[in-house]
């Protein structure tokens, strides 16, 4: 099987690798195996010392790394360089508290002595997505190599030659081989290095379907895992609100990485006194989107992934016009593609969109709509907009604006999510834990939670 790198810009074919052979996918394991052995005796001084200089690499070539994600996945330029700068900060955080998160914690008992440590499991598998091609991956791998696990990357099929530039980047960095590796493989393979002995847990960011392959894969094994999927997140707007900053974070939460992002604002729930005027700030914040060539640094929107997203989000959004909502802006793919530039045509473009007055029974109540398309609900007060946030299957992220310390009080209580931020949009931070609740998954990244995923937490008992 091939494995393409593909524009989505303009749908032109990159580069194509070749699958990993069965003997090959078994030298992997077999090298990250006894990596293992050595490097899980290294120093906490020796790895926090690698991630650093990984940081080093990683600023030191932000541009060109910047340039190979939105090659390969779409996003804007400036964009794709923030990424690789965010990349280097998680490798710096964990290099610089790794060996505080890890340390001995003694515990008073009748024991002599009796302490929890932290030891690393071995090989990891990490099933990582194409929207965040850099971010998704070192966020994984920084706590986990500084813990004393080693990595196996099997990355989105879509982005192969960041796959390759990651593993590259550790190397480079003096990582011993084996300690972090790309395989290139196709989702059908992954049970099978699941199945290994020799892959002790597996973590994936990824939809419901391919989260929950993998949980049932390592369930039959009896392996930890962390899965971080979809979300539906609501971002509610009371009137007691900073309107105007309010709607700017608005438009910045849905259309961040072209609208593809777990924890982009999706569903805006507005309180009704103010749902007119916040739709007509946001229409106004859309419609100045500079779209274009991802290349270009003053372009703000780029492309889709891939072709069936495209087709995916028409679908969704046509189901809901058809069932009576309304298109406020976009929701017209085809004129939209026509008013771009011949070279442009031939890529997954998909219009900034607004849909409001949506009915029940749509795709909007329980779907996530994983492209630039912003789905306003207006809202009678707090308690209908706490009700509709937490009446989807999901439960991720969700931004609550308000003045009033009773409903931001309310906001970050009630809400059903694995993070709740008042008067700022949802971002992940490597000093805070990330992940969700309900069908959104299980399980902590970054953080001093996340470093404690991927270790043996043991008991010891002196007397």
């Amino acid at each position: 099987m091939a494995i393409a790198s593909i524009n989505p810009a303009t749908g032109i074919t990159l580069q194509v690798f070749d699958e990993l052979s069965d003997a090959a996918l078994e030298d992997c394991l077999a090298q990250a195996a006894a990596r293992f052995d050595q490097y899980r005796h290294t120093s906490f001084e020796q790895r926090a010392h690698w991630l650093t200089l990984t940081a080093e690499v990683l600023e030191g070539n932000k541009q060109h790394y910047g340039q190979l994600i939105t090659a390969e996945m779409g996003k804007p330029l400036a964009a794709a360089i923030s990424e690789v700068e965010k990349s280097a900060w998680v490798c710096r955080f964990y290099a610089d508290h790794g060996a505080e998160f890890l340390a001995h914690r003694a515990v008073l008992t009748d024991a002599s002595h009796s302490f929890v440590c932290y030891q690393p499991l071995g090989p990891i598998l990490a099933v990582m997505p194409w929207n965040f091609p850099f971010w998704q991956v070192f966020r994984f791998a920084a706590p986990a190599l500084m813990a004393g696990n080693v990595g196996l990357l099997k990355h989105a099929s879509n982005v192969p030659q960041c796959a390759l530039a990651i593993e590259a980047i550790f190397a480079n960095a003096g990582f011993p081989p084996g300690v972090f590796q790309t395989l290139l493989i196709g989702a059908a393979r992954v049970a099978n290095v699941v199945a290994d002995d020799r892959i002790k847990a597996a973590t994936l960011t990824g939809s419901e379907a391919a989260g929950a392959s993998l949980a049932a894969a390592c369930g039959h094994q009896i392996k930890k895992t962390v899965l971080e999927l979809g979300g539906t997140d609501p971002f509610i707007v009371m009137p007691s609100a900073d309107l105007e900053a309010a709607v700017s974070s608005a438009a910045t939460a849905r259309m961040l990485n072209n609208g593809q992002s777990c924890i982009a604002a999706k569903r805006f729930l507005i309180h009704e006194a103010i749902v007119e005027a916040f739709l007509q700030g946001l229409k106004h914040q859309l419609m100045a989107l500079q779209v274009g060539d991802p290349m270009v640094e003053t372009t703000t929107l780029g492309p889709l992934a891939t072709p069936r997203i495209v087709r995916d989000l028409v679908d969704q959004v046509q189901a809901c016009l058809h069932l009576g909502a309304i298109a406020l802006l976009g929701g017209d793919v085809l004129s939209f593609k026509a008013q771009l530039p011949p070279a442009l045509q031939g890529g997954n473009w998909f219009p900034p969109t607004i849909l409001t007055q949506i009915p029940a029974g749509t795709p909007a109540d329980h779907e996530e709509f994983f492209g630039p398309v912003a789905l306003v609900f207006a809202v009678k007060d707090l308690d209908q907009a706490i009700q509709i946030a937490n009446s989807t299957p999901l439960g991720l992220g969700a931004s609550g604006w308000s003045q009033d310390p009773d409903e931001q009080q309310r906001l970050t209580q009630e809400l059903d999510a694995g993070a709740v931020f008042i008067n700022s949009l949802v971002k992940s931070d490597p000093r805070l834990p990330f992940g969700g609740i309900k069908r959104s998954g299980y399980g902590r990244e970054l953080g001093q939670e996340g470093i404690h995923e991927f270790v043996n937490i043991k008991t010891v008992w002196i007397k």
